[in-house]
């Protein structure tokens, strides 16, 4: 995944230059950058992007101190800006012009952005604990996908804002600039492969002159360019080792991960030492928010805590329990290290630790004779639209998200494969043409612009819901929060002498499960339409079999000396690809979605009842009495993380 941070000239750049360019250690005071980097045992920093030439630097050039402090640290000067000042004044110019020789247009206090690649945990641990060809062939790999998101970042989501009130907006045709500084493991000491890019905001536009892109439009494209690098690596991982990926629920109700397939999930517990101290402290954190009162013994704020208020609490937990950085070690005693490590705390068998790749081949293998690598462009716009749809407040989104979602659902169904080039905005095209409903002011200046313009879907919400709910009476507003009562899933208040660690705290659920539901549904209700041409039935068949559940896959083909028998049909048969393939020649499209109309059906029932049993709930904790007051904590705690109104979606956690 990608995280993003600001970089700011001051106190922000010197703790880059202190910490994360040697490795997230402490630099002595006066050291080298060189010789401290030798010390911490990481790499040296490497320069990256389309913008070097123009600043006289290439590509995989080391980064030094002087042209870190210059670009990053003296708000966007020349990476070179000491040469070039010297070199002025020597020719007699004054010492006014000389600065601003040496400056990369107006100066600035956002200097650029913190990028973090990592990847997915069951990748990192092959490189921690394979062999060197494995460790060799993922940071190449690792390498790659952050080149490509780069480049998507340099041609998409890089404005430069130039004109009165930022009215002109030109792509840096040159490109931009970044360092690029690794990282081997975590503060814990546990492997984690990672990568900081240092991205710098200056692009040079078509006059030769130097402005800034636009932080917010780079911002909001976050998610999009995490998608990207998760399904870019993941593929060249997998291509080149020959393995496959699976979905793995890491939280009920949350989006799957896309993980590869034979890495025992004990070892991705091995490695979350780091994360049940942040769970732990965040469960206090989360106590001290639903129970906090006013001076009035009223509760301050909503009685379950949202997404957003959660993001705010996980930063705050993971700040309050972050360990000094262990002592440095090199690669490769990291390595014998870890492997140790694994054997003896990890609960996986010695052999099955050394011989990870091959089972990882192996569980490849029974994944590739069950799933084929079907994307149906048409099928793949309804997926895509609808959980869009859901999981953005009031049904209201923009491109960017669709173009996430698409890169997401790509990652799921072609489980580890390249895919064509083009295809994740063939999708969002046929979405936004089929599926999507303009609703911009075109009056703004933003709602002029493609990337701004705002959609819904061409469906409601009562289209996608089950109808077999009654209808439920809305809690007061002011008690709970704003999330469709329905699906509301509040636990009752904690029960006298129950400590925070023995209660459910009770959470606004996300709408990832609702969303599944919703593209299920809206399948079923276009597949006399959606797929009407002849000929398509493998095709559309085998992109549903890909996207399904993994319980729900088709088991590893029987015996040969079987295949005359005809199997057992049951309630949660999978769907069974060597029949599939001959609905080509006898039957028709409609025909061939009959197969799956049980399985959705299925998962709508499951869905319903997880739907009732909560609205249920949420009934009961309406009719209960407020639960006796606990006492206030300190105020300024709570004011970082208030929860704001509900609106479009605004960041990762949301959904997107």
């Amino acid at each position: 995944m990608m995280d993003i941070a600001i970089i700011r000239a001051g106190q922000m750049y010197r703790y880059y230059l202190r910490q994360v360019v040697v490795g997230d250690g402490r630099r002595p005071a006066r050291m080298p950058l060189r010789e401290a980097q030798e010390q911490a045992g990481v790499p040296v920093g490497r320069w990256m992007g389309r913008g070097l030439a123009v600043l006289g630097l290439s590509a995989g050039e080391e980064v030094t101190e002087s042209q870190l402090r210059n670009l990053f640290g003296e708000r966007g000067r020349h990476p070179y800006a000491d040469r070039i000042e010297a070199e002025e004044l020597a020719a007699g110019k004054s010492p006014k012009a000389a600065v601003r020789a040496g400056a990369l247009g107006r100066r600035v206090t956002v200097t650029g952005f913190d990028l973090v690649f990592r990847p997915q945990p069951t990748i990192y641990l092959l490189w921690a604990l394979g062999d060197e060809e494995t460790r060799q062939v993922i940071e190449a790999a690792h390498e790659r996908a952050i080149e490509r998101v780069l480049e998507w970042i340099e041609d998409e989501a890089a404005v430069i804002r130039y004109g009165k009130d930022g009215i002109y907006k030109v792509r840096p045709p040159g490109g931009l600039v970044a360092a690029r500084f690794r990282h081997y493991e975590a503060r814990s000491g546990m492997p984690l492969l990672h990568d900081h890019l240092l991205l710098s905001v200056k692009g040079q536009r078509l006059d030769g002159k130097w402005g800034s892109i636009h932080s917010e439009v780079v911002l909001e494209n976050t998610v999009a360019a995490s998608s990207l690098y998760n399904e870019i690596v993941a593929a060249e991982v997998c291509e080149d080792l020959g393995l496959a990926t699976e979905p793995r629920t890491v939280t009920a109700g949350r989006r799957p991960v896309m993980e590869i397939a034979g890495v025992p999930h004990e070892l991705i517990r091995w490695t979350a030492i780091r994360g049940e101290q942040i769970a732990a402290c965040l469960t206090e954190l989360e106590h001290e928010y639903v129970t906090a009162v006013d001076d009035d013994g009223e509760l301050k704020y909503l009685p379950a805590v949202s997404e957003r208020a959660r993001v705010e609490l996980m930063r705050m937990a993971a700040h309050k329990t972050r360990p000094p950085k262990p002592k440095a070690r090199s690669l490769t005693q990291l390595r014998a290290d870890w492997k140790q490590s694994a054997i003896d705390t990890s609960k996986v068998a010695a052999d099955i630790i050394d011989s990870l790749l091959e089972r990882a081949r192996a569980a490849a293998a029974r994944i590739r004779a069950r799933v084929a690598a079907v994307v149906d462009v048409a099928l793949a716009a309804v997926d895509v639209a609808a959980v869009v749809f859901v999981m953005n407040g009031g049904g209201r989104f923009h491109r960017r998200h669709l173009l996430a979602e698409a890169r997401r659902h790509l990652a799921l169904v072609l489980r580890g494969r390249r895919r064509d080039p083009g295809l994740d905005e063939d999708i969002v095209r046929t979405a936004l043409a089929t599926y999507c409903l303009d609703i911009s002011e075109p009056k703004t200046t933003r709602g002029r612009l493609a990337d701004y313009r705002l959609y819904t879907a061409r469906w409601a919400l009562s289209d996608l819901a089950s109808a077999r709910r009654p209808p439920t009476p809305v809690p007061d507003p002011d008690r709970l929060p704003p999330a469709d009562p329905g699906f509301s899933s509040l636990a009752a208040p904690r029960p006298p002498g129950q400590g925070a660690e023995e209660w459910d705290i009770p959470r606004v659920p996300l709408s990832y499960d609702r969303a599944v539901l919703a593209a299920a549904a809206v399948r079923e209700k276009l597949r006399t339409t959606a797929t009407a041409v002849r000929g398509r039935a493998y095709d559309v068949v085998t992109h549903q079999q890909a996207a399904m559940p993994e319980q729900l896959l088709v088991p590893a083909a029987a015996d040969p000396e079987d295949e005359d028998q005809e199997p057992e049909a049951g309630p949660r048969e999978a769907i069974d690809l060597t029949a599939l393939r001959a609905l080509r020649e006898s039957r028709t499209d409609v025909e061939a979605l009959d197969l799956t109309a049980e399985r959705l059906r299925h998962l709508q029932d499951a869905f319903t009842k997880a739907a009732d049993d909560s609205r249920t709930r949420a009934t009961r904790y309406t009719e209960q009495d407020d639960a006796d007051a606990v006492g206030p904590v300190r105020r300024d705690d709570q004011q970082a993380h208030r929860p704001q109104e509900s609106g479009p979606h605004r960041g990762r956690e949301a959904g997107h």
